[in-house]
């Protein structure tokens, strides 16, 4: 499993380095024109009104791994997110951008987590202290599923050149075929266990780099923590995993 995660990590970095270096000969043999879609239009003018910035289409791929007690789960998702510029520039220096907010829909998502089998519980006494362990039965394998993120909030930094880079946070939910993550199996139709639906809060920072005025990749990094917020019994969650996105968007926007 760490090797196909491993050619997958390298296939995006290839994929997305192999692409600047292709649209970046192709520009040097193209007329010069605004290498970025957010301010191809004179946005500063206090008519210009919010039906006339730009939106953001494309299709993704995303990759990563859990970390501390969970750097053994693996995760993988496909999808296509929707984005809609909402401001004018606004702070000064190096803070300067503008937001932008995005939904994100993956109807591709899978963890892959260590095989079902049993494993060690800790057993405490009355003090708290631990006197032993209790070998239970836990599921595990691989986790199926769709995941939506329907508020992704982006502060799109000024761009230098063709890149222009972001931050942003947000909140989603992924519903799995089975419980997840994997934990003490419970008897059919006995209340317990973790749960079918589980959050996504997330922060991370990533760029575009635009191969035409409307058209860009990008590449993105993100903290993600898992969490069913005690829908069932027990919610062991992914308190972090990192995830990368790779991604192709489409700019368009009404002139006025």
């Amino acid at each position: 499993m760490k090797r196909l995660f491993a050619s997958f990590a390298a296939t995006l970095g290839i994929a997305f380095f192999g692409t600047v270096m292709i649209a970046s000969a192709a520009a040097q043999t193209t007329t010069a024109q605004p290498a970025n879609p957010h301010f191809h239009y004179n946005i500063q003018t206090p008519e210009t009104t919010l039906s006339h910035y730009p939106w953001e289409f494309g299709p993704f791929l995303q990759g990563g791994f859990g970390t501390a007690n969970r750097a053994d789960f693996h995760f993988l998702a496909a999808g296509v997110k929707l984005g809609k510029i909402l401001t004018h520039p606004a702070l000064p220096g190096l803070l300067r951008g503008r937001f932008e907010y995005d939904i994100e829909v993956m109807p591709y998502w899978q963890a892959f987590t260590p095989k079902a089998g049993l494993q060690a519980y800790p057993v405490t006494n009355s003090s708290g202290q631990q006197i032993g362990n209790q070998f239970l039965p836990t599921g595990g394998g691989t986790f199926t599923g769709i995941s939506i993120t329907p508020i992704l909030l982006r502060w799109d930094l000024m761009p230098h050149g063709r890149w222009e880079p972001w931050v942003q946070g947000g909140g989603g939910l992924i519903y799995t075929t089975h419980k997840f993550p994997p934990d003490v199996l419970v008897p059919h139709g006995t209340p317990g266990g973790t749960s079918v639906f589980n959050f996504t809060p997330q922060f991370g920072i990533g760029a575009h780099y635009f191969i035409s005025p409307r058209r860009s990749i990008y590449v993105e990094a993100n903290a993600v923590h898992i969490s069913s917020a005690s829908l069932g019994d027990k919610n062991p969650g992914v308190n972090a995993s990192v995830q990368f996105q790779l991604g192709y968007s489409w700019w368009w926007s009404r002139k006025r």
